[in-house]
């Protein structure tokens, strides 16, 4: 698929220091955002509901203290949905590991990992700041160490401003 075939997927592509998000909608609804390269050109919100999920993107982007607050699309299973609550209570600045997560919620790290990677919502529902014990972890069901989505992962936590851990210190390129 080339990128403007890609682009038709979305109602809104929002352009980010690490690439751009892409928004989805569907009815009233955000139905997902997504992390793309810089590959992808900006899209004018083409809906109602792209236009608020582009607005409150483009300000968190430059407020990490930003809440958001999206008419969102139900998604994910009660046990997805629980751990996204969790996720949610990190404040900005913070990390928890998987594990950490998994023994408040009465779960395993590895469950919590897959939950993780099924985010439809990620900014919203702040997967970036859910951390291996002895790294950085995985992010959007992606592990390499020098791609694109650990990139993203360490130039969110950054933006945060989490700068306890050593795995933040890499280089981060896009």
């Amino acid at each position: 698929m080339n990128t403007q075939q890609g682009s038709a997927l979305f109602s809104a592509i929002v352009e980010a220091p690490f690439g751009a998000i892409g928004i989805r909608t569907e009815g009233d609804l955000v139905r997902e955002l997504v992390y793309l390269p810089s590959h992808y050109e900006p899209k004018a919100p083409q809906d109602a509901p792209a236009e608020q999920a582009a607005a409150q993107v483009e300000q968190y982007l430059l407020d990490p203290d930003y809440t958001f607050n999206l008419p969102l699309w139900q998604a994910g299973s009660d046990y997805q949905r629980r751990v996204w609550d969790a996720i949610c209570a990190i404040p900005r600045g913070s990390v928890r590991t998987y594990g950490q997560l998994a023994k408040l919620i009465g779960s395993a790290p590895r469950a919590v990992g897959q939950a993780c990677g099924a985010n439809w919502f990620p900014l919203v529902i702040p997967c970036h700041r859910v951390t291996a014990a002895g790294g950085l972890g995985g992010f959007s069901n992606h592990d390499d160490e020098n791609g694109f989505h650990l990139s993203v992962k360490r130039w969110l936590l950054l933006h945060e401003g989490a700068t306890a851990s050593p795995w933040l210190q890499q280089t981060i390129s896009f």
